[in-house]
């Protein structure tokens, strides 16, 4: 699968308006909070 570049930025830019999160760094925590992630998990390089 690929995603443009472009997509994937429109993708963060809806989440952070619907989450209210002020950055991206704002998401993980919020994703940490929300057992979405763990520490040590590998994410996938975009």
């Amino acid at each position: 699968m690929h995603l443009s570049p472009l997509t994937v930025k429109t993708h963060v830019n809806r989440t952070m308006i619907k989450l209210q999160a002020r950055d991206r760094a704002q998401l993980v925590v919020i994703a940490y909070q929300n057992d979405l992630i763990r520490p040590g998990d590998v994410l996938p390089e975009v």
